[in-house]
């Protein structure tokens, strides 16, 4: 497959990544870090709207999966607490759903996290009305979020979406490794009226969850590449014995093999990207279990890599390499571990044959 960035991609990634180099997500999160999760700095709620970007997946802008790919990376790379594509996401179902939060949410003017629990919840529906009961998996931006998109499986077999309010559920905050985002659990227990909830087509729920995935295993990548740069600048400065490690053959192996499975899990993404937008069943399964494995256990290895290289400067809390390192522990483990995806894409293989 022949493949490469258009230059109107290539100049979306440069303007959002020259935003967030002025607008430094760690140096922000640094002063807070104790205090907390992670939430989206009023700079970068406003950015959201002013650059339009919330509504990036919608007809009316017309993008598509590989634009949101490139933006996502941006901030994977950049440290940054903003769920974009989470946030493009939800906004792409509601216009499908014609809920009435669509055109706020993909102006950006309220924060709608979607939330895919497949078999976590107790869904039923009672003539006009739905109940939903039990706890989420775990979500990034819930705790910035105006608005909550359920998407889950009936007990009868039917999907749903649901829009809940963030004040009619528990959100709670989960500790875990990353402290550049924050990540919580929503508990509910709701019955809701038919103006809050819809039926969705067979497949929706699940074609999301393959989105969410893709980029979760981008924001990997852009934090891989970001550990790359970090390392090769940093061999390039250290010294020893009279001379930079960067000129030892062994420091060049251990860069070039961080090169090699960043370029590499670059490309197997955009062919998931592209999938998303272009194909549906085993196919397109197949092209985002293979990309997100691949993507994220590379990502853990560059990581790896990346502490080894630096040596003890790179265990220290000062420097930015243990919280990047911690982001992409935490992309390889939720929605969908590496061994998860590679029992789906045996079973996608076996489905197809």
């Amino acid at each position: 497959m022949d493949f490469a960035l258009s230059t109107e991609q290539l100049d979306l990634a440069g303007a959002e990544r020259a935003w967030l180099a002025k607008h430094d997500p760690i140096l922000h999160r640094r002063a807070d870090i104790d205090d907390g999760p992670a939430r989206i700095p009023a700079d970068a709620r406003k950015h959201v709207v002013e650059s339009g970007l919330a509504g990036l997946l919608t007809e009316a802008a017309g993008g598509t999966n590989v634009d949101l790919l490139v933006l996502t990376e941006e901030h994977g790379r950049a440290g940054s607490a903003v769920p974009l594509a989470e946030i493009a996401v939800a906004a792409a179902v509601l216009e499908r759903v014609g809920h009435p939060a669509a055109v706020a949410a993909s102006a950006g003017e309220v924060i709608v996290i979607p939330v895919a629990s497949a078999g976590t919840l107790a869904v039923r529906v009672a003539g006009d009305t739905l109940h939903i009961s039990g706890t989420t998996s775990p979500a990034t931006g819930l705790v910035d979020a105006d608005h909550i998109l359920l998407l889950a499986e009936t007990d009868d077999g039917r999907e749903v979406a649901a829009v809940i309010g963030a004040g009619d559920v528990t959100v709670s905050p989960a500790d875990t490794l990353d402290l550049l985002r924050s990540w919580a659990k929503v508990e509910v227990d709701l019955t809701l009226g038919v103006w809050q909830w819809s039926f969705l087509p067979a497949g929706t729920t699940r074609a999301v969850c393959e989105q969410i995935a893709v980029f979760r295993a981008v924001d990997a990548l852009g934090c891989a590449d970001r550990l790359l740069a970090m390392t090769v600048e940093y061999a390039g400065q250290r010294t020893q014995f009279g001379s930079a490690i960067g000129s030892f053959q062994a420091v060049k192996h251990h860069l070039a093999n961080m090169a090699v499975a960043v370029e590499a899990s670059r490309a197997t993404l955009w062919a998931a990207a592209l999938a998303l937008d272009e194909k549906e069943g085993p196919e397109r399964t197949r092209a985002v279990s293979s990309a997100v494995a691949f993507a994220c256990r590379s990502a853990s290895d560059v990581g790896q890599l990346a502490l080894q290289v630096h040596g003890g400067i790179g265990f220290t809390w000062e420097h930015d390499v243990h919280l990047l390192i911690r982001r992409i522990k935490v992309d390889e483990l939720l929605d969908g571990s590496v061994r998860e995806h590679r029992r789906r894409l045996v079973s996608a293989t076996t489905v197809n044959h």
